[in-house]
């Protein structure tokens, strides 16, 4: 599909300044970018790297925190024809360069301040912050025309899975799935011009840039970028009456109720609250609706491969079903499979499996782990869920995280909830060590506020669960080991604790 007919993710953004030129696109820190100047900024940008040799379909990796020039980067890799690979910030050593050298990355477009950790040899573009800086260039507007205008079939980016179980993959995007994924995401989370969404979240992860900030620009939105969900900050914004939208995983949430200014702000004026990329405890969203109830909520399921967003749960579905993420999103079939691909009953636990134009292409130079992705016709999500009879999916666990307790399979999400309900209880992470007796024991990871022991906590989730789904080992913690999106790194916590066994300490 050319010409007339194609659309590109940067096309999204012409569209909108050709309706909305004089509007305010982008803040960041002392910045501010009208959709006319936005765009404007896209064509040099992608002149720049035009200019330094680079040619249609190479990748370009995106090693940055949150600005405004990370987000012109990606728009100009996209108006280019150039695949960008964005790369979590806070990777070092091996695992940057695993990225970098997987995905066969030309060029790296960087803060200044994260080059020292690049590998030696690694051709950088600065984003900000130098003279030579891209961000810098784009006071001398020029124009750009491509060798070939970029096709909505083309990869447009490689987004690479957390690795909270394995290397990482890199998740081949089209423009065309990206763009289904905007159009899912602006219907299922009434997504409106006039929002004024906060991003705060990194934008290397797929959840913030294609959840939210893209679809925001696709319907001509004012959107702040921030560098961090800093409570303070966002505060103001809700109360200078520059923010009414916020979408932060469940960490993030909870931090902010625990803030000691969330009882006494002004929050009134924040309309709208996503959560998603982890599982929301429900008595943490009970918390937060008690605090703010006229607040509406909507929970965000899905994964990188589909661009990401899969389901949805609405502010008028949580009555009676707090616990569930939704039904799937416009672009998006999905249904609950046994281990041959058989579909199952409705309440009946099993694989979320997925069709949808959404869909990446598979995994970059990785034949094998695609052909196990894709099987039958339908995309493997790795996430076991329950659907009911009027179609909304409840996430049970990961297929991974599932315990094999004495031969009955325990959810580990199940027992993080009972946990959730106990006062002294601020985060909980529950995983499978192994155990001769139990082949695994259920194990709970906790960070405490206040004092509580290992005894109680498990007396407590005893009187919430059935005895055998209980805790039979209670770890104390400081804090839990997440990636930057807030999803727990359960591998790192089985790794960490493998080789420990009973008795466990008790904390004072």
């Amino acid at each position: 599909m050319t010409g007339a007919r194609s659309s590109t993710v940067d096309s999204l953004v012409r569209r909108s300044a050709r309706r909305g030129p004089g509007r305010t696109a982008v803040r960041y820190a002392d910045r501010s970018w009208t959709y006319a100047e936005l765009d404007a900024a896209v064509t040099t940008a992608a002149a720049v790297l035009a200019a330094r040799g680079l040619r249609q379909g190479d990748r370009v990796a995106a090693y940055g925190h949150n600005s405004d020039a990370y987000l012109i980067a990606f728009l100009a890799c996209a108006r280019a024809g150039l695949v960008h690979v964005p790369v979590n910030q806070n990777l070092t050593g091996d695992d940057l360069a695993y990225v970098l050298d997987q995905s066969g990355s030309t060029l790296v477009l960087a803060d200044p301040a994260l080059v020292p950790r690049l590998p030696a040899g690694q051709r950088v573009l600065a984003l900000r912050d130098a003279d030579a800086a891209l961000l810098a260039e784009l006071a001398r507007p020029r124009p750009f025309t491509p060798e070939r205008e970029p096709e909505a079939e083309d990869l447009v980016q490689l987004l690479y899975t957390s690795g909270t179980t394995a290397l990482p993959k890199g998740a081949m995007m089209t423009h065309r799935a990206l763009v289904h994924e905007y159009v899912s995401a602006i219907t299922a989370l009434d997504l409106a011009t006039g929002d004024r969404p906060v991003h705060s979240l990194p934008l290397y992860h797929s959840a913030q840039m294609h959840v939210f900030l893209l679809p925001y620009l696709a319907v001509g939105a004012e959107n702040t970028i921030l560098d961090a969900p800093e409570a303070g900050r966002i505060f103001d914004l809700v109360e200078a009456g520059r923010a009414d939208s916020l979408f932060a995983p469940p960490t993030v949430w909870i931090g902010l109720s625990n803030h000691p200014d969330f009882a006494t702000r002004d929050l009134g004026g924040l309309r709208k609250a996503y959560y998603g990329a982890s599982i929301m405890p429900v008595p943490v969203l009970e918390r937060l609706r008690a605090r703010l109830p006229a607040l509406g909520f909507y929970n965000c399921f899905g994964q990188s491969e589909i661009g990401p967003l899969a389901t949805v749960l609405g502010p008028d579905e949580h009555e009676g079903r707090m616990e569930s993420c939704g039904r799937p999103v416009l672009f998006v079939e999905a249904k609950v499979v046994d281990e041959d691909g058989k579909e199952v009953p409705d309440g009946t636990a099993g694989e979320v499996v997925y069709r949808s134009p959404q869909l990446c292409e598979g995994y970059w130079d990785k034949p094998e782990e695609t052909q196990e992705a894709f099987r039958d016709g339908w995309f493997r999500s790795g996430d076991l869920a329950v659907r009911d009879g009027e179609g909304y999916f409840t996430v049970v666990d990961r297929v991974k995280d599932v315990i094999n307790s004495g031969g009955v399979l325990v959810a580990s999400r199940q027992v993080e909830d009972a946990l959730y309900t106990h006062p002294s209880v601020a985060e909980a992470a529950v995983i499978g060590l192994s155990d001769e007796r139990w082949i695994e024991a259920v194990t709970a990871v906790v960070v405490a506020r206040g004092e509580v022991t290992e005894a109680e906590l498990i007396a407590h989730a005893r009187e919430k669960l059935a005895h055998f789904k209980a805790p039979k080992r209670v770890l104390f913690v400081d804090s839990l080991p997440r990636n930057a999106s807030g999803k727990i790194l359960k591998r790192e916590l089985r790794d960490r604790f493998g080789d420990l066994t009973p008795p466990t300490s008790k904390r004072p």
